[in-house]
């Protein structure tokens, strides 16, 4: 009986520990394309008014709803998805942006996709 218990409680521990690290790498994966930003802080460093400002939450918020997209959609469709996103969003920040500002955040924005490892 003591031996088939303690065989049910390894068997159970081995379960659990399979199960955190597959939600944990998940999770992780996830929190790669979780573009959400401290909006203070990049107007401060594109110098942004507080109008731009404005106009930049806007379409913040679409280019992170389609970030997120493109983290639940199929491996083979990521990159065509993350593609898109950051095009429409570079489109868009070009009309609110002035050009010294446009490429200090296409800067920024590189650096964090290549860091996340979203682009190569």
């Amino acid at each position: 009986m003591k031996k088939i218990v303690l065989t049910l409680v390894a068997v159970l521990t081995m379960t659990s520990a399979f199960a955190a690290k597959t939600s944990n790498s998940t999770n992780e994966e996830l929190q790669a394309y979780n573009m959400t930003v401290n909006y203070s802080k990049l107007g401060d460093a594109l110098d942004l008014t507080a109008d731009q400002i404005d106009a930049m939450k806007d379409i913040h918020k679409i280019f992170c709803a389609e970030m997120m997209n493109a983290a639940s959609a199929d491996n083979s469709e990521k990159s065509d998805l993350v593609y898109k996103a950051v095009g429409k969003d570079l489109k868009y920040m070009s009309y609110i942006l002035t050009n010294k500002q446009l490429e200090k955040y296409k800067l920024l924005l590189k650096t964090t996709l290549v860091n996340r490892g979203l682009v190569k």
